[in-house]
Parts: structure tokens; C-alpha cells; sequence
């Protein structure tokens, strides 16, 4: 009879067991699911931080080179230099209407692409190959 009062116990003690194995797992989950959200959160807001530097640097640099290509060529009335301050004010008002204030415009990227491309063509009217570059020490252009 002590035999089976063994095994008796060993079924209870099992049992109590995969109760405390599945107490266990749901808390350990619980806490590694609050623990990864905490610190996804961080790390989306340095990663969100850090691009949305490089992204503005860009701009701002874009912007620069464009304001003082615009007062170089003010006093220029060639047709050559008209085509140029055409494509340099739709360069300047694609800037200006960039959502900075806006991380969940859907069509970011396509607008920076799309100033990107408008930076080339006026860079190509220059005759100047543009090198943006985004590194530890800052950002610039370099031609």
C-alpha cells in the first residue's frame, strides 16, 4: 500500500508541479513582454531621432546651397541663368512645403526623393557633382 501512496503522491506532486512550471512561464512572459516594450519604446525613439537628424541635416543643407545659389544668381539674365532660377525655385518651394513638424506623413520619403532628384538637376545646370554626406564630425556637401 506504501507503494501506491508513492505514486499517489508522486501524480499530486507532478501535477502541483505543471501548475507552478505554468504560473511561472506566464510570469516570466509578462515581465519579458513589459520589459521588450519598455525598451522597444527607447529604441525607436533614439532610431526615430537619430534619422530624423540626418533627414533634416540634409534638408538644411540642401536649403543652404539653394539660398545662396539664388543670390548668386539674381543679378543674371541670360536665358541659360533663367532656366537655372526655375529650377532652383521649385527646388526652394519643395524645401519650404517639406513636413518637418509631420513624422507621419505618408509620402515623406517621396518627397525627399523627389527633392533629391529636383537638387540633381539643378547640381547637373551647375555642371558640379554634389557628394552629401552625413558622418561623425557633421554633414556637408562636397563637390
Amino acid at each position: 500500500m506504501a507503494g501506491s501512496q508513492d505514486i499517489f503522491d508522486a501524480i499530486v506532486m507532478a501535477d502541483e508541479s505543471m501548475l507552478l512550471l505554468h504560473r511561472f512561464h506566464g510570469e516570466g512572459y509578462r515581465e519579458g513582454y513589459e520589459e521588450g516594450s519598455s525598451l522597444g519604446v527607447m529604441e525607436g525613439r533614439q532610431h526615430g531621432t537619430l534619422h530624423g537628424a540626418k533627414i533634416g541635416s540634409e534638408i538644411g543643407c540642401y536649403q543652404g546651397f539653394a539660398f545662396a545659389w539664388k543670390c548668386l544668381l539674381h543679378s543674371c539674365t541670360t536665358e541659360k541663368d533663367s532656366r537655372k532660377m526655375k529650377v532652383l525655385e521649385s527646388l526652394i518651394g519643395m524645401i519650404q512645403k517639406f513636413p518637418y513638424d509631420d513624422p507621419t506623413y505618408d509620402k515623406l520619403h517621396e518627397d525627399l526623393d523627389k527633392i533629391r532628384g529636383k537638387f540633381k538637376q539643378f547640381c547637373s545646370l551647375l555642371n558640379v557633382q554634389p557628394d552629401f554626406k552625413i558622418s561623425a564630425e557633421g554633414s556637408g556637401l562636397s563637390f
